[in-house]
């Protein structure tokens, strides 16, 4: 069964909760370990290069403690190297200093300087010079390693957050499923018992409490509204009765005309709370759509121009009379004749001449030249008490609520839209 629709309402286009979640939670990953990475970078660049200065300050102290007992150097000191920084060539007597130099030469890397007088003002400077290249390699190492360690445990983590997005997105949509069938009629919709006792399920849960409500509410309504249009029925029967014992004059034609009018209201109110209760069911048949249309138009009395289009072999095969008659449904004939004369009646009511039906295939187009459907009917679709303005005339508004409860009840389409030249425009649609 095809759905009714009676109006639209675009949705712009929306990135799932899941792929938020997803991205929120690999870009928290990627800043987690750049900070990680860079703190264990730095502290580690400060320790090899602490642990340099100390060695080289404790190298440095033994050779000159060594030269100047001895006058022989040790491994790796020198005296008054070439290579040596400018900060160190003229150190304080008898105090240690140490600098760094950043020169690469060959397979000297970064370096750690130390240097001390040997002796007085004059004397040589010993220096003692302990490269780094080693350890900055085994920190590059490190970096590479960190990094693959990153890029291994972020794919393993956005899987799982997507897998974790995932199942809260699902629990979600299952909410907004439900509210989503509320708000097309279905009351009795649920969203159940949900896992997790979180925040979704306390949603849940709401929205389940908020139904039982809305349910209680309109069911009271509807069975009010049932039980007024079936106690008005006898005593406006009555006051019909009376009206026709009336002598015949102006007031006699205006008094039955308002009982009419209130008669009609009745019926309205009572067809509507069976298309409420769910108690009406169509007998369907086989009629010709052009004909059934036809004879619905001529029964409300209206200056209506009716077109039927025939099949493309409709005319060759039945001649002009099934081309008038227009393609073959199985529908139920006594609504469809219903929904047609209401939506002409509705159409002269509320627009203005001239007013044209359509017949084309199994769809019915019911158009005026007035001022069209108001903006909150084309959003939200046809409400009982309810005309949306002035400009589209008196009523109580029940004409389109019952043509859009029957079309419901025969599985057709329903569309209410206006012409971009003016006018109103009621597109009737029959299931295949």
């Amino acid at each position: 069964m095809r759905p009714v629709r009676p109006f639209h309402r675009l949705r712009p286009a929306r990135v799932s909760l899941r792929w938020k979640i997803a991205a929120l939670a690999a870009a928290t990953s990627c800043l987690v370990v750049a900070a990680v990475g860079v703190l264990v970078h730095v502290w580690t660049a400060q320790d090899i290069r602490s642990r340099a200065e100390a060695q080289a300050f404790n190298t440095v102290y033994s050779a000159t403690a060594t030269y100047r007992r001895t006058g022989t150097l040790i491994d790796g000191a020198e005296l008054d190297p070439a290579e040596l920084p400018a900060a160190l060539r003229r150190p304080a007597d008898g105090v240690r200093h140490v600098a760094h130099d950043g020169h690469v030469e060959g397979n000297v890397g970064p370096s750690v300087w130390a240097a001390q007088r040997t002796g007085g003002p004059d004397s040589p400077v010993l220096a003692v010079r302990v490269n780094m290249s080693s350890e900055l390699h085994d920190l590059q190492r490190l970096d590479v390693s960190m990094a693959l360690a990153s890029l291994v445990a972020l794919a393993a983590a956005v899987p799982l957050a997507v897998y974790g997005a995932g199942l809260l997105a699902r629990r979600l949509r299952r909410v907004s499923e439900t509210a989503g069938r509320i708000s097309a009629g279905d009351l009795d919709a649920r969203t159940g018992p949900t896992e997790g006792g979180d925040e979704v399920a306390d949603i849940a849960a709401t929205v389940d409490l908020m139904a039982d409500s809305l349910g209680r509410r309109l069911r009271t309504e509807r069975q009010f509204t049932a039980d007024v249009a079936h106690e008005l029925r006898t005593p406006v029967g009555g006051l019909l009765a009376a009206a026709d014992l009336l002598p015949r004059g102006e007031t006699e034609d205006l008094l039955r005309a308002r009982v009419r009018d209130l008669r009609g209201l009745v019926e309205d109110l009572l067809e509507i709370s069976r298309l409420d209760a769910g108690a009406e069911r169509p007998v369907r048949d086989r009629v010709p759509l052009g004909a059934v249309v036809s004879e619905a138009v001529a029964r409300t009395g209206l200056d209506t121009e009716v077109t039927v289009t025939a099949a493309a072999d409709a005319d060759a095969q039945g001649g002009p009379e099934a081309a008038r008659a227009g393609e073959t449904v199985e529908t139920d004939p006594r609504r469809l004749e219903r929904i047609v004369g209401n939506l002409v009646v509705n159409a002269h009511r509320h627009g203005d001449t001239p007013v044209r039906v359509a017949v084309e295939g199994r769809t019915v187009v019911v158009r005026d030249h007035g001022p069209g459907f108001p903006r909150d009917l084309l959003l939200d679709g046809p409400r009982r008490f309810h005309t949306g303005g002035t400009g589209r005339g008196s009523g109580h508004g029940l004409g389109l609520t019952i043509a859009l409860g029957q079309a419901r009840l025969l599985g057709a389409e329903l569309r209410f839209e206006n012409a971009p030249d003016g006018g109103a425009v009621a597109t009737l649609r029959l299931p295949a």
